[in-house]
């Protein structure tokens, strides 16, 4: 565990500490004796402790667990589905051939950029409270189609104008969550 996931649970066990002692759950006036700490210190504490732990996970690099890439039945597409967790699939030269990519409350991030796409492909994302981070090579243009409920597909990908440049068709579905595409 890091030092700063250390110092956020800390941070947020004595916000918690604080709200129990307003609701009269715990008994600790001897803790907190100033005016002041009866509502800034509990947002306080809970603001900077949340940050500190959001912060400690989307530093680390080693939160994305980095799985070999799963083949489906037919040997061809993948699938890939995580809950509560992020999981990381690189392609390192291999051939793609779609994929269906499933996130519920976690995250996927699937790097695309060195594979070899040598025809139409598929990508059928479905994310609950949860998102997917598509990175795919600048050879290929890419066709979006999104069924959205408080969520979004962002496109930040450039367009190859080259007429024998292949498609990389997303059909995504979100719900409370979102696909992030990029090419850079």
């Amino acid at each position: 565990m890091s030092r700063r996931t250390f110092i956020g649970i800390i941070f947020i066990v004595a916000a918690l500490l604080k709200l129990a002692d307003m609701w009269n759950l715990v008994c600790l006036d001897w803790l907190w004796q100033q005016p002041w700490t009866n509502y800034i210190a509990p947002v306080f504490l809970l603001y900077v402790g949340g940050m500190l732990l959001i912060n400690s996970y989307r530093r680390d690099r080693d939160q994305w667990l980095q799985r070999p890439i799963p083949v489906n039945e037919d040997g061809k597409r993948i699938r890939c589905a995580v809950s509560f967790g992020g999981d990381e699939y690189v392609y390192r030269g291999e051939a793609f051939h779609g994929a269906r990519l499933d996130a519920s409350f976690g995250g996927i991030r699937l790097d695309l950029r060195d594979a070899i796409i040598t025809e139409d492909e598929e990508i059928d994302i479905h994310t609950f409270i949860g998102g997917v981070e598509l990175f795919v090579p600048s050879t290929v243009n890419v066709v979006v189609k999104s069924r959205s409920i408080f969520g979004a597909v962002g496109n930040e990908t450039l367009r190859n104008d080259n007429p024998q440049a292949h498609y990389l068709h997303v059909v995504a579905s979100n719900i409370i969550g979102g696909v992030s595409i990029k090419n850079c």
